[in-house]
């Protein structure tokens, strides 16, 4: 009997060998019959590979060097330089190596849910994902809003009013449905958004050579104008941000035990160069006011330094940009959702997947209508929040891991930071103690909005609970996470 296993991963079928049977057969075949046996055919899902993996991770954690402008505005050159440069061995490598152990000891949809579920209990994995879900989308907000920004300075008629709604809905409502085709679609997406997204900032990168003046990077801040910490600090948060939501799909990745921690360390240094290169390029070369290092500034620079053709560069490198990193996020949220409700935490009409593209359209729809409803707000505000609601869900993240590595140090680990469980202890809390810094710098209004999601996702577990206790709704009972 020959079996032919059809993926969609290759065109090519892969048959296996003939397998014999040691039993007579019921009837005897005459020897001039030629008796055939039927084909049975198994359609694999598409699975991620490396470096598709490597290009969704830079646009879930950055995009470009987008939106580091405002940390020069908050606190001068030599901060924003120092902060872009010391921020990645505080934060980065601890997430990314958190991310790569954890997901390669439980490799499925769900990521950090998972692991705060089997360090804590359903209450706490619950919490993280609403938590995390939450931040998401509200950051994910931010990407059309941030395009926004950019595409302004071009066309002034979206600078206010309803012209400026309608563009944030229709990009809103198009890159969702770009997400909507597929994953692997997305994953190579990426590749492509960031060769032309980076190009022009390394064109202006190596025209900014000749006119750097190093001593420019040593300045402090422009005189009689303060610094403004809590811009500064959310600004590195945002741009530094989210390697762990790449987890919640390692159910979709190509050999998740080996793909993950390479990729992310490709990642972190590829987003670490991708920074720093054109903030010391751009801040050695022009001489401009602290007050103009704005959102979107790096577009006046480039036609400062090369002129207009490349200013419109940038700009269309914005725009794709934020595609890249909408598309990289809202995968990761729809796959968190469909993870919880394989997970039991949700119901399974969560999980639903689309007929033609594979893809969970009901993780989609409600990640898209949450996006639109809170597009209205700042674009500081809308980081801000988005902050303060990750930040909640990383203490909580290091916490997981830090008890997982001390209930469990026999669980497989494909990939261990090769360190002792007390200098991990110390590794964790020096990003927590950022993570309280950055809360306790929130804006009231943060703070009461974050106070009230957290009461609302508290509810969200307990109905939950309710309506699996009663048999109101269907729910998975968790095995296959395991």
């Amino acid at each position: 009997m020959e079996v032919e296993i059809q993926s969609h991963t290759t065109s090519t079928a892969i048959t296996q060998d003939k397998l014999t049977q040691n039993r007579e057969p019921a009837t005897q075949t005459p020897p001039n019959m030629t008796q055939e046996l039927p084909i049975t055919t198994i359609k694999l899902p598409k699975k991620l590979t490396l470096v598709p993996l490597i290009f969704l991770i830079y646009f879930e954690v950055a995009g470009g060097p987008y939106g580091e402008e405002p940390a020069v505005q908050a606190a001068g050159l030599l901060y924003a330089l120092l902060g872009f440069l010391i921020f990645p061995f505080i934060w980065c490598i601890p997430e990314a190596m958190i991310t790569a152990e954890l997901s390669t000891a439980y490799p499925g949809n769900g990521g950090y849910v998972m692991w705060a579920d089997r360090a804590f209990g359903p209450f706490f994995g619950s919490l993280m994902g609403a938590w995390k879900f939450l931040s998401g989308v509200i950051n994910i907000a931010s990407f059309p809003v941030f395009c926004i920004l950019y595409l302004d300075r071009v066309l002034p008629v979206l600078d206010s009013g309803w012209p400026r709604g309608i563009a944030i809905l229709i990009l809103t409502l198009v890159l969702s449905f770009l997400n909507y085709t597929g994953l692997t679609i997305v994953g190579y997406a990426a590749v492509v958004l960031s060769i032309v997204s980076l190009s022009p900032f390394i064109i202006m990168s190596f025209m900014a050579i000749p006119k750097i003046h190093p001593h420019k990077w040593l300045s402090l801040g422009q005189k009689g104008v303060n610094k403004d910490w809590t811009l500064f600090f959310n600004t590195l948060f945002w741009n530094f941000n989210f390697f762990d939501n790449v987890s919640t799909l390692a159910g979709e990745v190509d050999k998740p035990q080996k793909t993950y921690p390479l990729a992310l360390f490709v990642a972190v240094i590829f987003i670490f160069v991708s920074y720093l290169i054109p903030l010391f390029a751009v801040t050695g070369a022009l001489s401009v006011n602290q007050s103009e290092w704005e959102s979107g500034f790096h577009a006046t620079a480039a036609e400062m330094i090369a002129g207009t053709w490349l200013k419109y560069w940038i700009e269309i490198g914005a725009v794709l940009s934020a595609i890249g990193m909408y598309e990289a996020q809202l995968s990761c949220y729809t796959y968190q959702l469909l993870g919880m409700a394989d997970l039991g935490f949700v119901p399974t009409f969560f999980a639903k997947r689309s007929k033609w593209f594979d893809t969970p359209w009901v993780g989609i729809l409600l990640s898209t209508l949450i996006t639109i409803g809170v597009s209205f707000m700042d674009f500081i505000d809308i980081i801000s929040s988005a902050n303060f609601l990750y930040s909640l869900g990383m203490l909580l993240e290091f916490a997981s891991f830090l008890w997982l590595r001390w209930k469990l140090p026999e669980l497989r680990r494909p990939y261990r930071i090769p360190l002792k469980l007390p200098i991990l202890v110390l590794m964790c809390l020096i990003p927590s103690g950022f993570l309280v810094l950055t809360m306790v710098f929130a804006p009231k209004t943060v703070c009461w909005v974050s106070g009230i999601m957290t009461v609302g996702s508290i509810g969200w577990y307990l109905l939950n609970k309710f309506c699996k206790s009663k048999k109101l709704l269907k729910y998975s009972s968790g095995e296959s996470a395991e």
